[in-house]
């Protein structure tokens, strides 16, 4: 008996209730189908199905082994179609969800790389923020978190940066550069707005010396929920602001945002790609996934070797 077959055929009568219908689907006479339900039956030495002239009825038996029966079956047609993924051409399109914020200093800077290299891989990228974001529609989806992160969805760290206090050249000439956290409530503050008005707090931590931390008291001159007006104001002197250090790392790079009071930071910001609830995920999705950590991953590095 191939046993493999034999629970193929028995999955599929139950999923279209009669033998017949099962038959068709594969291209067999209902009587060769009788005969692998009747044999696997046998082998099991339990009845699975309850057969009457109107109707097919699983048994308790019957139920419990349909679903270990769909788990090995699923798991089987995934392997499968991992292998067969390897020998073939990399292309296809990848849809990715992600944040404004994501999109404009994560996905957009790698774009162009992995296009070189993987030229017929289409990165088809929605750019929303909503409450909840739809995980199952999308091959990624990119999340942003603090320091914990319980969510009840598959989710993969792609990496951690610290945020930091940045200014622009301008704004620091003009108002000085603060020397210590207390310094900041004389400052311009630029603040992502927040519940329960924790903006009005800045909460600092200086690794140098044991984690240390610090609330300061301010007055926000400015508060806004889109991290790149944030990120803009800052840069045209506004004030002072927190960002991860990822997300700012251009305006680093280039001199426009300046980092005050190192080592200090503003906590620890993760961004994550969560995955449908689908264990097998395309290579193609795989390769981008590993892609994407490395290539965010060396950024960060460089930036967090620069300011040391």
């Amino acid at each position: 008996m191939d046993r493999l077959q034999s629970m193929r055929v028995f999955q599929q009568v139950v999923d279209d209730g009669s033998f017949a219908a099962a038959a068709r689907k594969f291209d067999m006479s209902s009587a060769v189908v009788t005969r692998l339900v009747g044999d696997l039956e046998d082998h099991l030495g339990v009845r699975l199905l309850q057969r009457t002239t109107r109707r097919l009825a699983l048994t308790d038996a019957g139920e419990t082994y349909l679903a270990r029966v769909r788990h090995i079956l699923t798991d089987i047609d995934e392997a499968h179609a991992a292998a067969q993924a390897h020998a073939q051409e990399m292309s296809g399109t990848i849809r990715i969800m992600t944040p404004p914020v994501f999109a404009v200093h994560v996905l957009a800077p790698l774009v162009a790389e992995f296009g070189r290299r993987y030229p017929k891989v289409v990165l088809d990228i929605h750019v929303d923020s909503p409450l909840v974001p739809p995980v199952e529609d999308y091959d990624l989806t990119l999340l942003g978190a603090g320091d914990t992160f319980d969510a009840n969805i598959i989710a993969r760290p792609i990496a951690s940066s610290d945020g930091v206090l940045c200014a622009s050249p301008d704004y620091l000439r003009r108002n000085g550069t603060p020397m210590r956290p207390e310094d900041l409530p004389q400052h311009h503050n630029l603040r992502v707005k927040q519940a329960a008005n924790r903006h009005r707090i800045w909460r600092l931590t200086n690794p140098d010396e044991g984690r240390r931390v610090v609330e300061v008291q301010i007055e926000p001159s400015m508060l806004v929920n889109h991290s790149d007006t944030l990120i803009r104001a800052c840069v045209d002197g506004a004030g002072i602001m927190s960002q991860s250090i990822d997300l700012v790392a251009n305006q680093l790079n280039s001199g426009a945002l300046q980092r005050i009071l190192s080592p200090w930071i503003t906590g620890t910001n993760t961004l994550y790609a969560a995955l449908p609830s689908r264990k097998f995920i395309p290579v193609r999705t795989s390769v981008f996934l590993e892609f994407m950590t490395d290539y965010t991953r060396k950024v960060i590095k460089r930036m967090e070797t620069r300011q040391d």
